[in-house]
C-alpha cells in the first residue's frame, strides 16, 4: 500500500491535537533532543556480516516530547496514584536519519573478479528517512521516586508506531553510470530463479509505516533535567527504503535499522 505525504501531515496534526487534549487534562510535559549512530540493515551487502554492519552506518537526530502522567502542571501536584500514572509515559517524536550504503562481504572480496563483482563494487546508495510517531514507554520502577532523586536511574522499554517518509538515493560508477540502465547492476537481480525482475532498483520517494521498539534508561541530572540512552530497533513495512528490492532468497526481510541514541530531556512544568 502506497502512502502519501498528506498522511504524514495528517498524523502530525493528529499528534498535535492529542497533545493538546492531554494538556487540557493538566498532565506535565517534557521536551528533549536525541542523536546517535544508526546501523541500517538492508539489501546492501551480506547479512550478518561484520563489515556490512559496521560499514553501512549513519547518523540520526530527533526532537522528542513526553506526556508525564504522574504529575499535574495545573496544580503543581502529583496525579492520582495509579500504576499507569507511575509507570508509563507517552513519547512523541520527529526524527531524521541518513546512512551511506555500500556492498560488503563475501561477494565483493578482493579475491573475486568479473563483471558482476565490479557492478556490486560500483553500486552505492543512501537511505534518508523522516519519521513522525509515538511510543508508549514503560518504567518498571516508580516514576515519582525517580523524579525527586538526583543521581538516580530509570530503565524503560517502549513500543510504538511511526510514519516514515523515505528518500532513497541510488548511484553506480559502472558502465554509463545511468541508474535507470539496469544492466549497470548485479546480473542475478534481473533473473532471480528464472523469473524476470526489472523493478529491483527504486529511485522514488515514498511513505510507509514502521514499528519501533527500544530499551534504555534515564539518569536524573537535576530535578528538571535528565540524560537518556536508548537502543532502538525500527522495522519498516517496505523493502525499498534503501533504493534496492531484489528478489533473491538472500533478501529475507524488509529493511530495518538499529539506532543507539543519546539524549537530553528538560521538564517544562
Amino acid at each position: 500500500m502506497t502512502l502519501k505525504i498528506n498522511q504524514l501531515i495528517f498524523l502530525a496534526l493528529f499528534a498535535l491535537s492529542s497533545l493538546a487534549g492531554f494538556a487540557q487534562l493538566g498532565f506535565s510535559h517534557e521536551i528533549g533532543i536525541i542523536a546517535g549512530p544508526v546501523a541500517f540493515q538492508s539489501d546492501f551487502g551480506q547479512r550478518y556480516d561484520f563489515d556490512t554492519n559496521s560499514g553501512n552506518t549513519g547518523i540520526g537526530i530527533g526532537l522528542i516530547h513526553y506526556i508525564n502522567f504522574s504529575y499535574r502542571a495545573d496544580c503543581s501536584c502529583y496525579t492520582t496514584d495509579t500504576y499507569f500514572n507511575d509507570h508509563f509515559k507517552l513519547r512523541s517524536e520527529i526524527s531524521w536519519n541518513s546512512t551511506e550504503l555500500n556492498h560488503f562481504g563475501e561477494w565483493v572480496k578482493p579475491s573475486r573478479s568479473g563483471p558482476n563483482v565490479e557492478k556490486l563494487r560500483a553500486h552505492s546508495g543512501r537511505a534518508t528517512n523522516l519519521d513522525l510517531g509515538m511510543q508508549l514507554e514503560y518504567y518498571p520502577f516508580s516514576i515519582r521516586a525517580f523524579s525527586v532523586q538526583v543521581g538516580s536511574w530509570a530503565p524503560f522499554v517502549s513500543l510504538g508506531a511511526h510514519l516514515t517518509k523515505y528518500y532513497p538515493k541510488v548511484a553506480t560508477s559502472y558502465g554509463d553510470q545511468d541508474v535507470t540502465n539496469l544492466d549497470n547492476f548485479y546480473g542475478p537481480w534481473h533473473y532471480p530463479y528464472g523469473r524476470v525482475d526489472n523493478n529491483f532498483v527504486n529511485v522514488h520517494n515514498g511513505t510507509t509505516w514502521s514499528v519501533v521498539g527500544s530499551v534504555g534508561t534515564r539518569y536524573k541530572l537535576s530535578i528538571l533535567s535528565d540524560l537518556m540512552v536508548d537502543l532502538r530497533w525500527q522495522y519498516y513495512f517496505r523493502d525499498n527504503i534503501d533504493g534496492l528490492d531484489h528478489q533473491l532468497d538472500s533478501n529475507k526481510a524488509n529493511d530495518y535499522l538499529v539506532w543507539l541514541n543519546f539524549g537530553y530531556i528538560y521538564y517544562l512544568d
